[in-house]
């Protein structure tokens, strides 16, 4: 009996087993984070609308995995992660059926926002939540890696995606996403059957509740910090994210280079989460929350001048690298102060703020595009948002040391 209470210990050899089995569930999950991405510049051809208009179906995917990863952190919190998956399964496949079979972009969108948003949020911040009670020592590292299942699919997805609309059509590609999300997830869920000891939630709790009156402020305040910061980081995230396809294609590079633009960000935002979730487990995820914002800013200030097609594969290169860590940190964060046994509700909370914020921030985009023809203007307001919360990040980045006891100098 010890012998097998040991073996579901946090950071035992299930543990990480149980964390490669995630990082493949998000990966395939995310997808719908990323296909209408792909797809943007056919659906303004093929419902003949503006920019922002072709924006919504992101707009509304993006709503709807907002919404989910608060009602499918709930249902983890509740029942364990398992169902969210099976949930999530059916969900993307409905959706990507529905997509294909759309004759309008409201119904395309519709799609997007009830089945395919909602769907891909089984593959994120359940997923994280769920990480987080299975590792104390390397939590930071292993939330950073349960996080990069949506960067593996923004890698990974686009080049499947592009190929399949170049060689059968967008509609027939749909439909092999659905057919994949169903026949992949469904047999991986029993996996996660499985859930974390009473005596380790129980260390978890006693653990977040002295971290949070160090910090001496109340789990609302620190709540409600993270998802306006979590909200203005994603608007900024957003510009280069969701529009450097379109950007591409209006420079004249075509919007394959884009699609190849796209996987190259979140590939380096792998490596960036990676790196971060080691960051995290010596400096704590605060300062590594701050480092993230700072670096961000700076890229999206070198877009402002550089739109050469080598330079942009750069640009995009460094903002990967130098965003790809900042939304997991908030997890990070919510489990360093917060109730563990709320930890999937809290942390899909917060995701869900910052997917907004993304949602936001690629449709406004598209407006100030339509609006002055040009992106520099979207450029200039991503960098607004980041300043905002890279105020909020570093003023919790300071007070977080403030509470940390002096070191003590021997003899």
């Amino acid at each position: 009996m010890s012998q097998d209470a040991d073996r579901y210990q946090p950071d035992s050899s299930y543990a990480w087993l149980r964390l490669a089995v995630a990082l493949l569930v998000g990966t395939i999950a995310c997808v719908g984070s990323w296909s209408v991405v792909v797809v943007l510049p056919a659906m303004q051809g093929e419902f003949d609308t503006l920019r922002a208009g072709a924006s919504l179906p992101y707009t509304f995917a993006m709503l709807g995995f907002g919404a989910g990863n608060i009602i499918m952190g709930r249902v983890a919190d509740r029942y364990g992660i398992m169902v969210p998956i099976v949930m999530g399964a059916f969900l993307l496949a409905a959706g990507y059926a529905a997509a294909a079979m759309s004759h309008s972009l409201w119904q395309f969108a519709l799609a997007h926002g009830l089945l395919i948003g909602m769907g891909s949020a089984a593959g994120f911040s359940p997923l994280i939540s769920d990480l987080s009670h299975w590792f104390r020592k390397h939590r930071g590292l292993a939330v950073v890696c349960g996080a990069s299942g949506s960067y593996l699919a923004g890698v990974f997805w686009p080049q499947i995606i592009t190929w399949g609309v170049a060689n059968h059509g967008w509609r027939a590609t749909h439909f092999g996403i659905a057919v994949v999300t169903l026949v992949v997830l469904l047999p991986l869920a029993p996996f996660f059957r499985r859930q974390p000891t009473a005596a380790t939630m129980a260390a978890a709790e006693a653990s977040s509740a002295g971290a949070r009156g160090d910090l001496g402020l109340s789990a609302g305040q620190l709540q409600l910090l993270l998802c306006v910061a979590g909200f203005a980081c994603c608007v900024a995230m957003a510009m280069p994210q969701v529009h450097i396809v379109a950007y591409c294609g209006d420079l004249g590079y075509g919007v394959a280079r884009g699609a190849e633009m796209l996987s190259l960000m979140m590939l380096l935002g792998i490596v960036s989460r990676i790196g971060s979730g080691f960051v995290a487990d010596r400096i704590g995820g605060a300062a590594t929350l701050a480092l993230g914002s700072l670096m961000q800013g700076v890229a999206l200030f070198l877009y402002l001048w550089f739109d050469g097609l080598q330079s942009l594969y750069v640009v995009s290169g460094i903002f990967g690298l130098f965003q790809g860590g900042i939304v997991p940190m908030y997890a990070v964060v919510i489990r360093e102060y917060l109730p563990a046994k709320q930890a999937g509700i809290r942390i899909g909370l917060v995701m869900s703020v910052t997917v907004l914020g993304m949602a936001f921030g690629g449709y406004l985009s598209g407006v100030i595009f339509d609006y002055f023809s040009s992106y520099r203007m979207a450029f200039l307001n991503g960098l607004a948002w980041n300043l905002v919360n890279l105020s909020i990040v570093c003023w919790l980045m300071l007070r977080a040391r403030r509470s940390m006891p002096p070191l003590q100098v021997a003899g």
